[in-house]
């Protein structure tokens, strides 16, 4: 039960549901809640690695999934240079390694997969992403991770403009600054932002938590600041030690930020009411 009080501790479960109820609840005994029928069975002892720079997209792709069927659980991708859609659709358990840069829409669609990117990564990383890990350890384009529904992303270095639009849940953690409009129309989820965060930070959100190191340009509409409470201290501190990542100024004088729900009931409102809103 110490889980779920915590859960609402945090904020988990005030939003106004109706209809089916978004929860889902699983069994650790019950394997096949975490694996695709499809999915490979692999060895994490058993490694590969190719060289990708003569290589089509699609082809580095294909590679990929032919090592996880032969039982490869720790695979390195030498050279990507840059290419685009590389990493994506992986709905398995594997550690996979990138030496190198992505380009666009790089490990999108995951889900299970734990990911390390020694370069940068272009627009629209782990878009989509459902479970497992990606960490960069360089700098993120815009859109990263776009309507990313669970796991951690990670960014070491700095992010582009809209960081986490349409963010339903997971956690993004970015080292340095983000861009405008991070966090826009935001559901669920945690953000952490490391750095300094560009203007309409927040802008619409729903529901979620944004934790910010550095200064803030400004709000975006119903996004408001509130306490930050011991909880949250402890939940930062454990989140960041898994990646060996520190608040410049410490955890205590971080900013948290949540949805103002002024936009929850936003169609039943006046409309005058609606223009003080926005």
């Amino acid at each position: 039960m110490g889980s779920v009080t915590t859960s609402h501790d945090m904020g988990l479960h005030e939003e106004q549901l109706t209809g089916r109820t978004q929860q889902r609840f699983f069994s650790a005994s019950e394997e096949e809640n975490f694996t695709y029928p499809w999915s490979y069975e692999v060895d994490y002892d058993k490694s590969a690695e190719f060289d990708a720079a003569d290589m089509g997209i699609s082809e580095i792709n294909l590679k990929i999934r032919e090592l996880m069927k032969s039982g490869h659980g720790s695979i390195t991708v030498n050279n990507p240079r840059a290419k685009h859609s590389l990493g994506v659709g992986i709905l398995n358990r594997v550690n996979l390694n990138f030496e190198g840069s992505l380009g666009y829409f790089g490990c999108g669609l995951i889900d299970g997969p734990n990911i390390r990117i020694s370069g940068r990564v272009g627009w629209s990383c782990a878009e989509n992403m459902m479970a497992g890990t990606v960490v960069i350890e360089k700098n993120a384009g815009s859109l990263f991770g776009a309507a990313i529904r669970g796991g951690d992303l990670v960014c070491r270095g700095q992010a582009g403009a809209r960081v986490g639009i349409d963010q339903k849940g997971g956690t993004i953690i970015v080292g340095g600054s983000v861009g405008a409009f991070t966090g826009f129309m935001m559901q669920r989820g945690r953000m952490i932002i490391l750095g300094d965060a560009g203007a309409n930070l927040g802008d619409s959100m729903y529901d979620g938590t944004i934790y910010v190191a550095g200064q803030i340009a400004n709000l975006g509409v119903d996004c408001v600041e509130t306490e930050l409470t011991d909880l949250d201290k402890r939940y930062l501190q454990g989140k960041l030690d898994l990646y060996d990542m520190t608040a410049p100024n410490g955890i205590d004088n971080m900013i948290k930020l949540t949805s103002g729900k002024q936009l929850w009931n936003y169609d039943n409102l006046e409309p005058t009411e609606k223009k003080l809103v926005l």
